[in-house]
């Protein structure tokens, strides 16, 4: 375990997850900070995964000091300019 007297540690209140869609037609998921990856065939499932993939990644590591017990999901889309064409 760490010792953090003396330090003022940061919480991250915020996850943050890339989100790409692969040429098998399915989207993936990926948290920019953490090790939490997940995928599924579309949008709506995609989001429940990434919810319980958050909640299985923090119960694993319950004792981290630096993430917030009820940290929020950001999540980022890019969307290719070959769609718009």
């Amino acid at each position: 375990m760490i010792d953090y007297s003396g330090y003022s540690v940061i919480m991250k209140n915020i996850i943050q997850f890339s989100i790409e869609k692969g040429k098998d037609g399915f989207y993936t998921a990926s948290a920019n900070d953490f090790a939490i990856i997940t995928q599924a065939k579309n949008l709506e499932d995609l989001m429940n995964n990434i919810r319980e993939a958050t909640e299985l990644h923090f119960e694993e590591i319950a004792e981290e000091k630096s993430v917030s017990r009820t940290p929020s999901i950001f999540i980022n889309y890019e969307i290719p300019i070959s769609l718009y064409a």
